[in-house]
């Protein structure tokens, strides 16, 4: 086993002066299996007693899932630890339900799904661009685009079928933080984490509401997207 590790450490030494080292004007491709993570912060039982009447727990909330998406980026360097990177990350489909609503007057309930699509585009500083190991922070900003948002409550006081849905697409912000580790080539590995900020309303319409769509909640869902995967350099 010590032989093993000390070949390990002196093929890793031997191949270092092989690195692509980063410069201005590279471009880096990154394919990542991601998951993406919501942190959820609702007020569903709070403003729909308010806006439409008593019919909740003050503590019924709405959970968003956790769900698992292929997620390609590019990176263009403007200088070797300066780079900037679109994240785009294909549609990803995410289950809504009631929690907690202690009174069970509306009851928890699953309300359908909603599919967000949310490119990225963060600016981030490279600490070892020569180095097999590469850590790298990054902030940014995020457009999240709610598609297929139509959701439907249809059980409770609130009587009959009641349409759901997400008022608004989301402008927020992205923290990034993550390592490459550069191999041959031009070949790296990639792990990494982001923060993401993305809040929209939640409205609700059906006779509970005259006919009019009315705000039900301020959704923060603020989701953490871990990735790991492979890049290119070139």
């Amino acid at each position: 086993m010590q032989k093993t590790i000390l070949a390990l450490a002196l093929a890793t030494t031997m191949a270092a002066p092989m690195f692509a080292h980063d410069e201005a004007g590279d471009w880096v491709v990154r394919l990542r299996a991601v998951s993406v993570n919501p942190n959820v912060d609702s007020d569903l039982g709070k403003t729909l007693n308010k806006n439409v009447g008593p019919v909740m727990s003050p503590g019924a909330e709405l959970s968003v899932s956790e769900k698992m998406i292929p997620e390609l980026d590019i990176s263009y360097y403007f200088t070797k630890n300066i780079a900037a990177e679109l994240i785009l990350a294909t549609g990803t489909r995410h289950n809504v339900r009631v929690n907690d609503d202690q009174l069970a007057t509306v009851g928890d309930q699953d309300l359908g799904s909603v599919n967000l699509l949310p490119p990225t585009l963060t600016a981030q500083w490279h600490f070892n661009p020569d180095q097999m190991i590469d850590p790298y922070v990054g902030a940014g900003i995020n457009y999240t685009l709610f598609m297929d948002k139509k959701l439907s409550v249809n059980k409770g006081p609130l009587g009959g079928t009641h349409k759901i849905r997400v008022d608004s697409d989301s402008w927020g912000w992205a923290l990034q933080a993550g390592v490459d580790i550069n191999l041959d080539d031009g070949w790296l590995v990639n792990f990494d984490a982001k923060y993401v900020t993305i809040d929209t309303d939640v409205e609700l319409k059906g006779a509970a509401t005259g006919g009019v769509w009315t705000k039900i909640d301020d959704l923060d869902i603020n989701p953490w997207v871990i990735g790991v995967g492979i890049g290119k350099k070139f």
